[in-house]
């Protein structure tokens, strides 16, 4: 009865059945192209100039609007702006909440957000209320309320919300989408993903010195690091797990034919921070952060468990020294492939029990219709590129008035980990059960990119 079941669900989500528009029927169609997305910025640290850059490239883009209350972001992005020779656009500077005057103000019809993260639901909330498009970093929301008024809103306004998750388009995932399109992997079984990034060595700012590596933190700290390790104090949960999980969803079709059924976390002890700054040159047993008490887990680990009868395992690990990696795996009945090692195995394609080197082999002769396309104006884009094709999904959606690809139901599922994975570690590891942000709409959906010409209008 349960491969029944699995097999109704996976016929009706290739027939395309069902109640909603799906991204991947709604950008094969042929539409009439507007000449400019009108778009605007709430914050433009770092990571929000990654994403202006990519704009100002863009003739397709005019930048009405840019909000940010630090001057030497704000200063930053005019200098981008003229030397692009653009237009100067507004900018709202005066306060936290001045970003809210410019939705309602400038005449936009999408933003993109990239802020700290307890200000991502807020933003992403008024500007769908305001009829503008919302494009909103990762992690999209950080409690299960959060996830629940993204959700509630789009469905309430019908605008959209795309989460950011730009390793969804990073060339060897692509490749294996493709290949998992194909069949290549046969059926589905297992995955594998997580953010395994040692973040401590971030270096701070004061005035012009940079200083401290990740002994600092918070008001003396530069950029992200004025609130992002500070959630290694508060929180013990997976507190970024969009990056390993968004394309795992994908290969899964995770809101299209399936979906997220119930997770199990646990946590190892947190000593990773405090060990960096006993022995930074500039920490040491009485600097103050020494007497902090971490509470995140250095290594949190998820297990998730799908409708259809796959599981993902997931990892958070940003506190101990280590090289970077997201760690996938994707396996099936056909084949595996594990991108660290750079090896693939498929049945009667490769020699028994033996690994190929993906890389050299099956990711360059699958290589992604979309890659393919937009190879070259990908070129130097952040990320290794990957970041042109998010940026150039959302400037799409907002041009031709469709559903993003990545939308508000992934925006919350993945988000969903957060909280879920806190509640499972505070009870010991007991399972947590998935709500259904899709209200059931997952039976009906059609997955994103299904066939390899899928969103080739991208």
């Amino acid at each position: 009865m349960e491969k029944d079941r699995r097999n109704f669900l996976k016929k009706a989500s290739a027939a395309g059945i069902g109640l909603s528009l799906s991204p991947s029927i709604a950008f094969s169609k042929k539409k009439k192209k507007k000449n400019k997305a009108l778009i605007g910025l709430i914050g433009v640290g770092a990571r929000g100039r990654s994403h202006l850059k990519l704009l100002l490239n863009r003739s397709d883009v005019e930048i009405i609007s840019v909000c940010d209350i630090d001057p030497e972001a704000i200063e930053k992005s005019k200098k981008m702006i003229r030397e692009a020779g653009k237009k100067m656009p507004e900018f709202y500077t005066a306060h936290e909440h001045s970003y809210q005057e410019m939705l309602k103000k400038e005449k936009l019809e999408g933003v993109i957000i990239s802020t700290p993260w307890r200000w991502h639901v807020p933003m992403s909330v008024d500007a769908m209320k305001c009829g503008v498009y919302a494009g909103v970093e990762v992690s999209a929301a950080m409690n299960m309320k959060e996830c629940w008024d993204l959700v509630d809103t789009y469905e309430a306004t019908k605008v959209p919300c795309m989460i950011l998750e730009n390793v969804c388009y990073r060339r060897d995932v692509m490749a294996v989408l493709n290949m998992v399109r194909q069949n290549l992997f046969g059926e589905l079984v297992h995955f594998r993903g997580g953010y395994c990034h040692d973040l401590r060595s971030v270096k701070f700012n004061n005035g012009k010195q940079y200083y401290g590596g990740g002994v600092e933190f918070g008001e003396k700290a530069y950029s992200e690091a004025k609130w992002r390790t500070k959630y290694s104090l508060m929180r013990e949960a997976d507190i970024y797990p969009t990056h390993g999980l968004g394309p795992l969803a994908m290969y899964a079709n995770i809101n299209r034919g399936n979906r997220f059924k119930s997770l199990v976390s646990i946590a190892s002890k947190g000593v990773g921070l405090h060990d960096y700054i006993l022995n930074h040159p500039k920490g040491g047993i009485n600097h103050p952060n020494a007497s902090k008490e971490f509470k995140l887990g250095d290594v949190i680990t998820s297990i998730i468990t799908c409708e259809n009868g796959e599981t993902i395992l997931l990892t958070h690990d940003t506190n101990l020294v280590r090289p970077y990696s997201l760690d996938f795996r994707v396996q099936g009945t056909r084949g595996i492939w594990e991108v660290d090692a750079d090896k693939i195995h498929l049945a009667g394609k490769t020699k028994d029990h033996h690994w190929d080197k993906a890389s050299e082999t099956w990711l360059k002769e699958y290589d992604h219709p979309l890659w393919k396309k937009y190879e070259k104006d990908a070129t130097g884009a952040g990320h290794g590129g990957m970041d042109f094709f998010v940026i150039h999904a959302f400037v799409e959606a907002v041009k031709n008035k469709t559903e993003p690809p990545l939308d508000v139901y992934d925006a919350a599922a993945w988000s969903a980990i957060t909280p879920l994975s806190e509640a499972s570690i505070q009870l010991g590891g007991e399972p947590q059960t998935f709500p259904d942000f899709t209200r059931g709409k997952w039976m009906h959906r059609s997955p994103i990119y299904q066939q390899p010409t899928d969103n080739i209008l991208l």
